[in-house]
């Protein structure tokens, strides 16, 4: 299976970007998206050949995650047990042998002040994941927002105190790595640097002084079936670049 995923950072000025043409062009068996900042009906993202499952924010504009989906799936589920479907962060769709996790991580914002909801978030998808994978694989994508170690940002000295560097969330995503998962792009190119998201400012993307906060990450069990897993930073029209998975499942 092919699978990619997006912070498209708004689905309808993406597609005004080209995202179609990427999207045809790699032909994923699963399409993940974060940040559509949409509502149902605001954009025409129907096609042929895909189930599309859209979990909007209340507030317009904001966050917001989708999947298309080949094949469809036995379930499907929001957020997590009831929590965080007011933003639209999360959501999981099952398969026969594993299941999807979409997730657009909460950014703990400029002066840390979303820090402590952050750290909640996290503890509560570390147990729901934990949960899912007692029971078969689990494969987890998204915007992570999160830059694990330094090898996976520009630069680190100047950058541990702000939001997707701090020691508190760089520990979160060792914890969940430490519960079984693994993160396949490291795990792939153990010494590779190369980044997901470079900021609007500085002149940062043509510099490439970015961050790797885009992730595939699967349980344990599927470390084996890890085919391949990249970074497409040639790809415009975000300030994300897209990731990439094949794996056997």
């Amino acid at each position: 299976m092919k699978l990619i995923s997006w912070n498209v950072n708004g689905l309808r000025a993406c597609i005004s970007k080209g995202f179609f043409d990427f999207f045809d062009r790699e032909d994923a068996d699963i399409f993940c998206i974060q940040e559509t900042k949409m509502q149902e009906g605001q954009a025409d993202t129907l096609k042929q050949g895909y189930f599309s499952y859209l979990n909007c924010a209340e507030k317009k504009g904001y966050s917001g995650t989708m999947i298309y989906s080949k094949q469809k799936p036995l379930s499907v589920q929001f957020g997590i047990d009831g929590k965080y479907n007011d933003e639209g962060r999360i959501i999981t769709l099952e398969y026969e042998k594993f299941y999807l996790v979409c997730v657009y991580v909460p950014n703990s914002q400029e002066g840390l002040k979303r820090l402590d909801y952050r750290m909640v978030f996290e503890d509560d998808m570390r147990e729901y994941l934990t949960k899912l994978k007692r029971v078969k694989s689990v494969i987890y994508t998204g915007d992570l927002n999160v830059a694990h170690t330094e090898i996976d940002i520009k630069n680190a000295k100047t950058n541990e105190k702000n939001a997707g560097f701090t020691i508190e969330e760089r520990n979160k995503m060792t914890k969940l790595l430490e519960c079984g998962f693994i993160d396949t792009f490291r795990y792939k190119n153990p010494t590779k640097i190369e980044y997901s998201w470079w900021s609007y400012r500085f002149n940062a993307r043509a510099n490439n002084a970015g961050w790797r906060i885009d992730y595939f990450l699967v349980s344990e069990d599927l470390k084996d079936k890890i085919k391949d897993a990249k970074i497409y930073t040639e790809i415009l029209g975000s300030d994300h670049a897209p990731v990439a998975l094949e794996i056997l499942v």
